[in-house]
């Protein structure tokens, strides 16, 4: 269980994150809603209308929907989404704000700011790291550095990410590890088993990119095996349309579905492949099952797999690459096997779901208690 906020009130924490659909940030909200299991007065402020918003509301965790929150990149909508969280979070009067994704924690550390709240901000990738388009990490770097001396702590979900955090200017004592973490499953793979089905996890948007997984699962040669790409979002019918063309009736769409893990048990293989990443909770999702990984050679996914002791990592996203390291895999079944259970034993040791929660809490119990030492000092 995780450990207890010594405070004779509960303290009241608000979640605040730009959207609720699926996805690796509102999974890891999910987990941490659920840790409370008492310790805390917990309330969600999202937007959107998404299924993190049916999972707080199951759990009895009271909701605030915020109607202007979105990733949409205009001023005026993002003024307008500043006014109704500062009206939310008066309403919510919480002692802690835990802000999660880029733009909810933008808005959200100044509007703790203003309401003196202090903010603690899970960064699930920095939007400036080396391998983001040039505008986008000039424009994230200059409003991370603003926002960075505003935020009681920065939890990065990776040491990369905390490599990444040292450049802004923020103390190092704010700074804090918490890999994302995730349950136990008892649905488990047979990567050992003949390959019939590779499986690819992932919202059909930038940063990932499963146009390159379909065209390397196409010229690999396994004309026995399935890909399966399972997630949702803009990119699908053009990724469709994609697979038609260069493996007619080889690659199927899931759309998002409810059990994962009872997917993942079906394959032989996982395949991630993103332009740039945090720490991804689906390869997490792939060693838990005990999945041999192939996946972009990210810092944050280097990490994860112990720097390929239990998994394959593609150099620059190449497609030959990918198709040599599926087609390699298709003829080894032990090597699989092998692969698959590092995976397994390193998601036992590092990545269980208790081991990030305790840790958020304690980050929680740091903060609180900072405020109460400094609101006991004379003035």
């Amino acid at each position: 269980m995780p450990s207890r906020i010594q405070t004779t009130i509960r303290p009241r924490i608000a979640c605040l994150i730009t959207n609720s659909e699926i996805g690796g940030a509102q999974s890891h909200v999910a987990d941490l809603l659920q840790s409370a299991d008492g310790q805390a007065d917990m309330v969600l402020l999202a937007g959107g209308q998404g299924p993190l918003l049916d999972v707080a509301q199951r759990i009895d965790i009271p909701v605030i929907r915020l109607q202007q929150l979105d990733n949409a990149l205009s001023p005026v909508r993002a003024l307008a989404a500043m006014r109704e969280l500062l009206q939310a979070l008066r309403r919510a009067a919480p002692d802690l704000i835990h802000a999660h994704s880029a733009k909810a924690g933008a808005l959200g550390r100044i509007a703790g700011l203003l309401l003196g709240i202090p903010v603690v901000y899970t960064v699930h990738g920095f939007a400036f790291k080396p391998q983001a388009p040039v505008r986008q990490r000039v424009a994230a770097r200059m409003a991370e550095s603003i926002l960075a001396p505003l935020t009681a702590r920065i939890i990065c979900v990776a040491e990369a990410e905390k490599d990444l955090a040292r450049r802004l200017p923020i103390r190092p004592e704010r700074l804090v590890v918490i890999p994302n973490g995730i349950a136990d499953s008892s649905a488990r793979a047979r990567p050992e088993a003949p390959l019939r089905r590779i499986i690819m996890v992932a919202r059909l948007a930038p940063p990932k990119r499963p146009d390159l997984t379909i065209r390397a699962f196409a010229r690999a040669g396994i004309p026995d095996c399935e890909l399966v790409i399972t997630g949702d979002g803009p990119q699908r019918p053009a990724l469709q349309r994609l697979a038609d063309e260069l493996a007619p009736g080889r690659i199927r769409f899931t759309g998002s579905i409810d059990n994962v893990p009872a997917l993942l048990a079906t394959a032989q293989i996982f395949v991630l492949t993103s332009d740039h990443e945090g720490f991804p909770l689906s390869v997490l999702e792939a060693m838990r099952a005990g999945l041999p990984v192939v996946a972009s050679d990210l810092p944050g996914i280097r990490e994860q797999l112990d720097s390929g002791q239990c998994g394959e990592l593609l150099p620059g996203n190449d497609e030959s690459a990918l198709a040599d390291a599926l087609s390699g895999l298709a003829r080894d079944a032990n090597r699989r096997a092998t692969l698959g259970d590092a995976a397994r034993r390193r998601w036992q040791q590092h990545y269980g779901l208790d081991r990030m929660t305790q840790a958020t809490w304690a980050v929680y119990q740091d903060v609180l208690g900072n405020r109460a030492r400094a609101a006991r000092v004379p003035t």
